[in-house]
């Protein structure tokens, strides 16, 4: 998940953030679909300056205000993308949208999570290039986590569930990388108080360095001060505006880029890693 990034899924949102109404969607104080636009703008130049080419899925007015979170449709590995089915239920039309990306993309597709399973990509983090772990929650249940077994297995991937906490209640966001984003090769920024705690041992064992995220940002942050992404080892972006998680990374060799996304990711509970979705990493 840190290797020099390639290319990436995103979707420029448009009418349909311009006109989400927050009830509708969780979206928190502070959502403005005009200033987002524009935030997402700026994050769109940090990546595609860093060489990253970027297929874009576009915004026809379709009314699916989370489709520019990217990184929950579908997960892609080195055979091939399979498409998620969501947990959200207004997200439920966006897994077909990311198939008919791929498609057109000349990308082969392993396969498709069905009801009742439920997956989603921020759900799934990959600790090593044969083991997926993948959080039980609200989003991704049970089912949707042995279906997802079994399509990866011929590949030699396990796939180890492990159980989140509620968080904020049901219709919040709270996903597996809601407390850990990889930051280089066996290194990755935490929320420990929520980390599964068979998780948390399975990276222990399997060497990472964990650098602990600070309380009082993750709380200000509603989480999007651990929400950061890799555009290569150790060369990340984040949301700006918290400098202790900032200062934590750079102490930790790495080299952090910040956006401001008070419109965007903090009121519509998705981070740099959500707006993307990569499909090749080198």
């Amino acid at each position: 998940m840190t290797p020099p990034l390639k290319r990436v899924i995103m979707r420029a949102p448009g009418d349909s953030l311009r006109q989400a109404k927050a009830e509708d969607w969780h979206y928190g104080p502070g959502f403005d679909g005009n200033r987002a636009i524009e935030q997402f703008g700026i994050f769109a130049g940090l990546v595609s300056a860093s060489g990253t080419e970027i297929i874009w899925i576009e915004d026809s007015g379709d009314g699916l205000a989370d489709a520019m979170f990217t990184h929950d449709p579908s997960l892609v590995t080195d055979k091939g993308a399979v498409i998620l089915r969501m947990g959200k239920p207004g997200r439920m039309a966006e897994p077909d949208l990311h198939e008919a990306a791929y498609k057109a993309a000349g990308i082969p597709i392993l396969g498709r999570i069905e009801a009742p399973g439920s997956v989603e990509g921020g759900d799934c983090v990959w600790v090593d290039a044969t083991t997926l772990a993948v959080g039980r929650g609200v989003r991704t249940n049970q089912a949707g986590i042995e279906q997802l077994g079994e399509i990866l297995a011929p590949l030699g991937v396990s796939v180890l569930g492990f159980d989140l906490p509620l968080g904020n209640g049901a219709d919040a966001c709270l996903h597996l990388m809601s407390v850990v984003s990889p930051l280089a090769e066996k290194l990755a920024l935490v929320y420990a108080p929520m980390l599964p705690v068979a998780f948390w041992q399975l990276l222990k064992d399997r060497g990472y360095t964990l650098v602990e995220a600070p309380d009082d940002e993750f709380a200000a942050s509603n989480g999007l001060n651990l929400n950061v992404l890799a555009l290569t080892p150790g060369e990340v972006i984040m949301v700006d505006g918290f400098p202790k998680t900032r200062v934590l990374m750079e102490q930790a060799g790495c080299k952090v880029t910040s956006f401001n996304a008070d419109a965007l990711c903090i009121p519509c509970e998705g981070g740099p890693t959500c707006l993307t979705r990569p499909v090749w990493r080198e």
